[in-house]
């Protein structure tokens, strides 16, 4: 009986199925065919369905043409091939007769992405990271993926509990809109950093190498404390940077494991570290194979010794070094290695540096990416190098290095890649601009003088072109100025920096010299180098001058100046500067002669001379010691030497002094007379302070100054002109905050003269816009 109904179970299914030609299922994206009959011709290719997109387009899809058989396989290949595409939302293919009838349901076009709830990151963030546009074919695969797009972002800034859920709004002709609706959730910080295995460095030191910090109230401003992977991977690079450069060769980062509470708030980031064993330099030698170059000639490049601790810092730099003496050596092809030999048992790593003859490579192109507003000729003509020169290292790092000192970009990253042949290379130099507008406000404060202000307007990149354009207003109770100055870095396309300047300055000097002053006048000056490290300069300046408001009890010295001057000067001054960085200098010195002549026309007859120079020493990172000073010399021709020629010492000079504190002065009026001669001296020493984080960008200072002025012709007995040294001791305080630069000094005089003014705090503030 069982046999039976089962038999006719088969009997009445085959009889309904019979008249159906085969049928494919879009769920599954497989295709149903009779398997009754699987034979025959395909005879005609019916396609529905289609709207925007042409019939034959979707029949060039299909596995299968008209001629084929009625194959089950190939058209659940076809099948398969239209979803592939990502057009269509169904497909469904049947048979009818000898005809194959493909019906398919396109997906929807996007009409518009919208963001909901986002304030942590802007729409134009998020709208550059999803790869859906307006216009394009919808899919949920291309949905999720954008999801995750966004929780990636999400997490870079450190909001681990974010949430992104997509809608679709349905709309006529098959369009769609598709709005993102996140919810940001709180920020997900880093409340501990613990380290296991240090000996060497306490936990501490090492959170202040690493680029993550915990989490604390004056990080407000930066997200270094949000949790992110790929910064930690960096701090896994810096940690291994750090102490190859204190001898631990074998030091590794075996974990880093950071664990997520369980609100998802905070984390708590774990580095298991093996220090290893601390190492020397052992034998350290330089191996020359190129021809006619000796290893004599590498004596003194090298600043490490045998004996000295292990610093891979330190070998990375005599890697520079020996490449900048052999090019200058006129080498242009040149490949420096370092031989290292690592020995366990005494401890010791050999260094031997291999310096042979490199592959010959030209520059093809240079590339220059990320300058939006500076053109690409400002940044090409700080080039040492040019398309299709002999590629050398050593000219494009100084490239590099004048790029940075443009001070119009806020990083830069050069790099050579490999061009279109072997023997060719690409340069790219990526950049990201910063403001080079500023404003910028100063604030002082003197025993004898009070607060003084001081406003200025500047633009170092004006139009994009490099052009500084400038116009400062100072205002304080004892002086007012205005200046307006333009410069032209490369003028007629040559290497010619040239510009002028129009002023009016008008100083109240009663309480230093009981007389008021005024200068109006412009000047004219070009500068152009001579060597990569010598250049020149020339100024002519015309000006008049103007002493009024002579106090009846001011110096008789003084009363004698009273009256309207006209100055016409020629200047000339020449650099010499071997600093690695124009302005933030660690290594190098500079010298600067200052040479004018006044008598070409004008009342005003006078040589003056300053002489100005620094050495600056890296003792370690960012300790930098610098010692320098100034001498000068006035002589009149014919003539004395007019009272606003003169030298004014102190202020910024020497600070613990007042400006003008130092020098001749009458001992009855107080009244500063100025020098015919001055010198100056700084010895100071730069640090970061320790027990402040680093982000807050803090740096102290520890200063000795010296200084004198003196010479006055005409003089009597009751000028005070010891022309003795002066000499103060103080520290500062410099800290690079949101609002801008805030320095703040406190100068003690110990070796002064009873008629000095003295000075105990100096402030400066200043900000950019």
């Amino acid at each position: 009986m069982r046999r039976f109904i089962r038999f006719f179970l088969v009997v009445a299914f085959s009889v309904v199925l019979f008249p159906l030609p085969w049928e494919g299922m879009a769920q599954g994206r497989e295709a149903v065919v009779e398997l009754a009959q699987t034979s025959g011709t395909i005879r005609e290719i019916v396609i529905e369905g289609a709207q925007r997109i042409e019939p034959g387009t979707v029949a060039s899809y299909l596995v299968v043409q008209v001629g084929d058989a009625f194959e089950p396989q190939r058209i659940d290949r076809s099948l398969k091939s239209l979803f592939a595409t990502g057009l269509f939302a169904d497909v469904t293919i049947r048979r009818r007769g000898e005809t194959l009838i493909v019906s398919v349901v396109e997906n929807p076009v996007i009409n518009r992405i919208a963001f909901e709830g986002n304030s942590a990151l802007d729409n134009d963030i998020l709208s550059a990271e999803v790869s859906l546009r307006p216009r394009v074919i919808y899919t949920r695969t291309k949905v999720q993926n954008d999801v995750k797009r966004v929780l990636t972002l999400y997490r870079q800034v450190g909001r681990f509990a974010a949430s992104v859920d997509p809608k679709v709004i349905q709309l006529p002709q098959n369009r769609v809109d598709l709005v993102f609706e996140i919810s940001e959730g709180e920020p997900t910080e880093v409340r501990s950093i613990r380290f296991v295995g240090n000996r060497e460095f306490s936990d501490s030191d090492l959170r202040g190498i690493i680029r993550t910090k915990e989490t604390a109230w004056w990080r407000l401003l930066s997200s270094d404390d949000a949790y992110d992977p790929d910064r930690l991977t960096l701090d896994r690079e810096l940690m291994r940077r750090h102490y190859l450069s204190d001898g631990y060769a074998d030091f590794r980062v075996l974990s880093a494991v950071a664990e997520l509470t369980p609100n998802r708030k905070d984390f708590f980031i774990t580095f298991v570290i093996d220090e290893g064993e601390r190492y020397e330099f052992g034998d350290v030698g330089v191996e020359v194979r190129l021809r006619d170059l000796k290893e004599d000639d590498m004596d003194g490049v090298i600043e490490f010794e045998s004996g000295e601790w292990y610093d891979v810092t330190e070998v990375d730099k005599a890697i520079d070094d020996l490449t900048d003496r052999v090019g200058e050596l006129g080498y242009a092809f040149v490949d420096v290695r370092p031989r290292i030999v690592r020995n366990r048992e005494t401890r010791a790593i050999d260094v031997i540096f291999e310096v042979n003859e490199g592959p010959r490579v030209f520059v093809e192109r240079i590339d220059i990416v990320g300058n939006v507003r500076t053109l690409d000729e400002v940044v090409r003509r700080e080039f040492r190098l040019a398309e299709g020169d002999a590629f050398n290292v050593a000219k494009l790092r100084r490239s590099r290095q004048r790029i940075r000192d443009l001070n119009f970009f806020e990083q830069v990253t050069v790099e050579d890649l490999p061009g279109s042949a072997p023997d060719k290379a690409v340069i790219k130099v990526e950049v990201e601009e910063k403001s080079t507008g500023s404003i910028s406000v100063g604030a002082g404060f003197s025993t004898s003088s009070g607060p003084i202000g001081e406003l200025g307007l500047s633009e170092k990149n004006f139009l994009g072109k490099g052009q500084e354009l400038s116009l400062s207003f100072l205002i304080a109770a004892s002086r007012s100025q205005l200046d307006l100055s333009f410069t032209e870095p490369f003028f007629l396309d040559r290497d010619v920096r040239a510009g002028f300047d129009v002023f009016r300055v008008t100083e109240d000097l009663q309480d230093f010299s009981s007389i008021d002053t005024s200068r109006t006048g412009f000047a004219l000056r070009a500068g152009y180098p001579v060597t990569e490290e010598l250049s020149q300069a020339w100024r002519y300046e015309l000006k008049e001058t103007k002493i009024t408001d002579v106090s009846s009890n001011a110096s008789t010295l003084i009363q004698g100046q009273k009256g309207k001057e006209y100055l016409s000067e020629i200047t000339h001054r020449i650099i010499y500067d071997k600093r690695d960085s124009r302005l933030i200098p660690t290594e190098g010195y500079f010298a600067d002669l200052t040479s004018s002549v006044a008598g070409l026309g004008g009342t005003v007859r006078h040589v003056r001379n300053v002489l100005r120079g620094a050495k600056f020493y890296s003792v370690t990172d960012d300790w930098v010691v610098s010692a320098g000073g100034s001498v000068g010399y006035v002589v009149g021709i014919g003539d004395e030497v007019q009272f606003l020629e003169r030298f004014f010492v102190g202020g910024d000079d020497v600070r613990g002094f007042a400006t003008s504190g130092i020098g001749p002065r009458d001992l009855g009026t107080d009244d500063a007379l100025g020098g015919e001669w001055m010198y100056t001296g700084r010895l100071e020493l730069s640090f970061p302070i320790g027990f402040l984080p680093p982000e807050l960008t803090m740096k102290g200072r520890l200063f000795t100054d010296m200084g004198s002025s003196g010479q006055l012709d005409p003089t009597n007995s009751n000028v005070g002109d010891t022309g003795s040294l002066r000499l103060s001791i103080g520290t500062g305080l410099t800290w690079a905050s949101p609002f801008g630069p805030l320095g703040v000094d406190l100068g003690v005089p110990l070796v002064s003269e009873e008629f000095d003014v003295e000075e105990l705090v100096r402030v400066n503030f200043g900000t950019r816009f």
